[in-house]
């Protein structure tokens, strides 16, 4: 997730406990997500994309963590 801003993901990770569990809980979404789309978990459709918008504001709600970190830290 937001990948080209490993350095910022990595401090606030050290430093901010809410956004280290906002981005694991993303990491097990995706996981979740890719092995329904695989076939490995059955899943309805509303529950695949029930897991697909959470792990969407989860993503929205880093990047603005981000930023406000690299304004903060400008």
């Amino acid at each position: 997730m937001l990948h080209e801003y490993k350095n910022e993901i990595h401090e606030l990770k050290q430093s901010n406990a809410h956004f280290e569990k906002i981005f694991e809980k993303h990491n097990a979404l995706d996981n979740q997500i890719e092995h329904a789309e695989a076939g490995d978990t059955p899943l309805t459709d509303v529950e695949l994309e029930t897991l697909k918008k959470e792990k969407l504001l989860l993503k929205d709600e880093a990047y603005k963590m981000i930023m406000d970190y690299r304004k903060a830290n400008a």
